[in-house]
């Protein structure tokens, strides 16, 4: 039994990686294929959040876990995959490089239904409205508001594009998303819905 337990393991273990193993990041390094950061997928059967939010929440856990390989192997490298040359000229860029440099591996974040809820009615009442910012546009989106940090993002569908347009904070002088981004919250929902102006939008609602 022993030793069939032993090679059972070594099969598995040693096994190429099936597709939804596959880290979100992978195209940036394969090192995030790591069966370590398996555990920042924490949102993979909270049902009540489509593909790219739970992507999002994927995509923020790795970040949480491995400030410096996130920043070696996705931040460095973002503008040129992405064609957003602007960012290697922008104090807001190379503040988010020396941030994630001294920063420590951080909790990840759990979902959280009464969270994603506060953020889907929110960034669908403001989405429809073409609403920019945290107040809420119905009593439906303020009877659900449960949150004790939140980001809005404007423009962006891809799950990659919402983190480090957050993370970046270009613009935003307080910093406040990357600030929530890597805080100390325990808990997320995540809502990404078309919007009339911008085309979509993001609420990131988090709590502690």
């Amino acid at each position: 039994m022993r030793l069939s337990a032993l090679l059972f393991c070594l099969l598995f273990f040693s096994r190429p990686l099936l597709a939804q193993d596959k880290s979100p990041l992978s195209w940036f390094s394969d090192k995030w294929d790591d069966a370590q950061y398996l555990a920042c997928n924490t949102a993979a059967h909270a049902s009540y959040m489509n593909d790219s939010e739970k992507k999002v929440i994927y995509i923020l856990n790795l970040a949480r876990m491995n400030p410096k390989l996130f920043c070696e192997t996705v931040l460095r490298r973002y503008p040129d995959i992405n064609s957003d040359y602007h960012y290697k000229s922008s104090p807001y860029f190379n503040s988010l490089i020396r941030r994630l440099n001294i920063t420590k591996p951080l909790g990840i974040l759990s979902p959280d239904s009464a969270c994603w809820a506060s953020a889907y009615e929110h960034a669908a009442s403001s989405g429809e409205s073409g609403y920019v910012g945290h107040d809420r546009q119905t009593e439906k989106a303020a009877s659900a508001k449960h949150f004790m940090g939140e980001c809005c993002d404007y423009g962006h569908n891809k799950p990659i594009d919402i983190v480090m347009s957050l993370l970046i904070d270009q613009d935003v002088e307080s910093l406040g998303h990357r600030e929530i981004c890597l805080g100390a919250y325990t808990k997320i929902g995540v809502a990404i819905h078309t919007h009339s102006q911008y085309r979509f939008t993001s609420t990131l609602d988090l709590y502690y």
